[in-house]
């Protein structure tokens, strides 16, 4: 792939609980029909049209169809040990969340943009005594695959964030910012510096979040439906 086209994420925006459930169901009902391109047409419609998408990003009828694909292809294969030792997935009691049952993003080390991981293929540990993963991103074929740290660079992945989660954010959060330039359009963490709170409408959110990314410095003022949260911890 040529690095210097911008590496767009086709599945991130995130669906609502509502709309999760029923893919779900239609999983179960549909199989691998679920897969074909008027069965996702057809569901996109019917969630684009719903109340629950006001303010919220458009869906294309190619992300329910990935959705589709990594549930039909299984939990991703996680190197579990070495993985809950680094990130810290201990519960409150004492036991270990497992992580076949959550959802990663990674950092690529090509753009410093977040991803969908769709699987984990492989690990290693470097000679300093740091392990990696394999990953691939959803969207991406073998040939996007990528070595990253598991420390540095894997966590779970983050939430979109809904319209009533506005008054949740506060100045100095980390968030993870979809950034659009030009040339590209991507996901890069960054940290809320103000806050201009506004009635909501029905469109939804419209307060305006004037944030920093972390990787650039650069400032923008966008709005909520460019933000997604980082998740809460179940030990917490």
């Amino acid at each position: 792939m040529d690095r210097l086209r911008p590496r767009n994420r086709p599945v991130f925006f995130g669906f609502t609980n509502a709309e999760i459930e029923k893919m779900e169901k239609a999983l179960q009902e549909a199989g691998e029909e679920s897969l074909g391109k008027e069965f996702c047409q057809r569901l996109t419609k019917s969630f684009n049209r719903s109340s629950g998408r006001a303010g919220k990003p458009v869906i294309k009828w190619t992300e329910i169809q990935s959705w589709f694909q990594t549930r039909l292809q299984g939990s991703p294969e996680v190197p579990k040990n070495e993985f809950t030792r680094t990130k810290g997935l201990e519960s409150k009691e004492g036991g270990i969340r497992d992580p076949l049952e959550l959802e990663f993003e990674a950092r690529s080390s090509k753009d410093g943009a977040w991803y969908d991981v769709e699987k984990f293929i492989a690990h290693r540990f470097l000679s300093t005594g740091e392990a990696e993963v394999r990953v691939r991103f959803i969207g991406f074929g073998a040939e996007e695959d990528e070595w990253v740290n598991i420390k540095n660079a894997v966590r779970e992945r983050s939430v979109p964030l809904e319209n009533t989660e506005c008054s949740n954010l506060k100045v100095g959060d980390l968030v993870l910012c979809f950034q659009e330039r030009r040339d590209q359009a991507i996901y890069y963490d960054a940290r809320i510096l103000e806050i201009q709170r506004k009635i909501h409408d029905i469109r939804g959110c419209r307060c305006l979040f004037l944030i920093r990314y972390d990787h650039d410095n650069s400032e923008d003022r966008v709005r909520l439906r460019r933000l997604c949260r980082r998740p809460k911890s179940k030990a917490a």
